[in-house]
């Protein structure tokens, strides 16, 4: 195993998920009563390596044949939804 590539992509998803949608909505879930620091923990990091796993393994599969810009754009296209349903999830709520 290379350390270095190790690294990079540690401190590369570190940083992207630090303020992130993801950390985010963990944070949220945290402040419920309902929900316990440690469930909330646990249910979080297993959906971090679950969506991981995911993303490792389409990676390695369409590596070969598409292009990464179009990756980059379709990631993009995703953020913005995301963001928008997440805004009117907040708006909706009484």
């Amino acid at each position: 195993m290379d350390f270095k590539s190790f690294a990079i992509v540690f401190g590369t998803v570190f940083l992207a998920e630090l303020g992130d949608k993801t950390q985010l909505a963990t944070i949220l879930f945290a402040t419920r009563e309902s929900a316990g620091p440690l469930f909330v923990f646990l249910a979080a990091s297993l959906a971090l390596v679950a969506s991981s796993a995911i993303a490792v393994v389409i990676g390695s599969a369409i590596s070969g044949w598409m292009n990464p810009r179009y990756l980059a754009f379709a990631a993009g296209a995703g953020f913005l939804i995301i963001g928008f349903w997440t805004i009117w999830s907040a708006w909706s709520q009484p």
